[in-house]
């Protein structure tokens, strides 16, 4: 099957097409480790997971780098605020990253490569845009890429060259849309870094955010790769910098695909750290929700449409959840003889259309559909025992395939059942027999006990019922 990537660079939907046969280098931008991260960008990680888990449910074979930037700005600002060196400071976030992304079961990267492990490949590409003219040193004795010696600067979000005026610099690792202007590649030590800083040709500093992940983009997946993926927030500066400095200093294209992710939005707004209204994974974990409740909810709309975040929809994931693991233990209790045709085509149908969907740009929000029509279709082919063990294990396998992708649906975790107390499995055979001896008042008298016990009964034809906690 064909798959289909919205590429930002050409601003449309794309056939997709790897350099190398099956085998992708993906690059998608990983986290800055100055604090926890928030479920805003757990939106972005967990929908570079599926798009990972895409490709490789279509057979793609998936080299995997997502950088962690533990020298920047905020890292220094706040590390430096705490009285913690540097490196002991990030490793706390590092370590509740890895933490996060386990609970929201999100596939680890193939590797993670640290700013501060690749300063001297950073050198070299810096080195290499001085010798070809694109970097300059200035009277900072910080090094800038000059944006006039790259006449593409702005492909990627459009920039309207005409406004660009030569000669300004920033220095900030961040900056807003309207500041277009040289941006530091190195920057020269001062006190504000505090023991911050490594040797080089230009003397002692440290890196630009930028030029990061550049250079260990390139260590790992060469100069040229097939993806390139993080939030629409890093879409202007940092993937649009990534983009001219990578290309002057190699001389060609870099990456073939771009794929943003929208915002996650809280009562309408941005979810930020700087607007003060986020969530950590932590936080929600603490109410009492779980890890792939959240996922669930962070997966549910398209990747490039914002989606909104409310306790309601965690409330709904909840409960969707629950309906699926149901019937997922309904039908492991299947014993009926038969060879599935009941429901083969069903399941074949509805494994096209999931699969349809998620080789759309990552459709997920179409792919959720078949999940819920497969689900009705089975419970109402058992509600009428018709549905026999082989075909309760086609749909098990069918989903099972779908989770391959979703993550979040434990197919086959076995919960902890407790035992139904006799008492109330007695009342529950009285109020079988009474329905067959069509005495209604007393099979409505004997619910009512089974209810005051905390257990509900469900009838289904021929004298079936289910019997569970309340």
């Amino acid at each position: 099957m064909e798959v289909n990537f919205y590429n930002t660079l050409e601003r449309k939907i794309m056939p997709f097409s790897a350099i190398n046969g099956k085998k992708i280098g993906m690059y998608t931008c990983g986290p800055t480790v100055y604090n926890f991260a928030h479920i805003g960008n757990f939106r972005a990680y967990t929908f570079e997971d599926i798009l990972r888990r895409t490709l490789e449910f279509f057979g793609y074979d998936v080299t995997h780098v997502m950088n962690l930037t533990d020298v920047d700005d905020k890292t220094i600002r706040d590390s430096r605020k705490a009285g913690v060196a540097l490196n002991d400071f990030t490793r706390k976030y590092k370590d509740a990253f890895f933490e996060d992304i386990k609970t929201l079961n999100i596939e680890p990267a193939t590797v993670y490569p640290a700013a501060t492990d690749h300063i001297p490949e950073m050198i070299s590409l810096i080195q290499t845009l001085m010798d070809k003219g694109f970097a300059y040193q200035a009277e900072d004795k910080c090094i800038y890429f000059s944006i006039d010696k790259f006449p593409e600067y702005g492909k990627l979000a459009r920039i309207d060259r005409e406004n660009q005026r030569a000669g300004v610099r920033i220095n900030s690792d961040e900056y807003a849309k309207d500041s277009v202007a040289d941006f530091a590649l190195w920057k020269a030590w001062d006190e504000n870094d505090g023991d911050v800083k490594w040797d080089s040709p230009w003397g002692p500093g440290r890196p630009g955010w930028h030029i990061e992940c550049s250079a260990m983009s390139c260590k790992y997946l060469g100069d040229t790769f097939d993806i390139h993926t993080g939030g629409i927030d890093n879409m202007f500066p940092h993937h649009e910098d990534e983009i001219a400095q990578s290309e002057a200093a190699y001389g060609h294209k870099w990456v073939n695909y771009w794929l943003h992710c929208e915002h996650l939005m809280l009562n309408g707004e941005k979810m930020s750290k700087s607007l003060g209204n986020f969530y950590t994974l932590r936080d929600l974990l603490a109410k009492g929700w779980s890890g792939r409740e959240i996922r669930w909810v962070l997966i549910g709309a398209h990747y490039r449409k914002k989606l909104n975040f409310t306790f309601d929809s965690l409330a709904q994931a909840r409960d969707t959840l629950n309906r699926f693991t149901d019937l997922f233990n309904r039908l492991r209790s299947v014993s009926l003889a038969g060879d599935g045709s009941e429901i083969a085509a069903t399941v074949a149908a509805k494994m096209s259309e999931f699969e349809t969907a998620m080789a759309d740009d990552l459709n997920t929000a179409a792919a959720l559909a078949p999940l819920h029509e497969l689900t009705r279709a089975a419970n109402k082919l058992a509600d009428t025992n018709v549905l026999t063990k082989a075909g309760a294990d086609m749909i098990l396998d069918a989903f099972r395939r779908f989770d391959t992708i979703l993550g979040c649906l434990d197919v086959d975790a076995v919960a902890e059942v407790e035992a139904i107390p006799a008492e109330v499995v007695a009342l529950a055979e009285e109020r079988s027999a009474a329905r067959k001896a069509k005495n209604f008042a007393e099979s409505d008298r004997l619910r009512d006990e089974i209810s005051k016990l905390g257990y509900v009964i469900k009838d289904a034809p021929g004298g079936v019922y289910e019997l569970k906690k309340a």
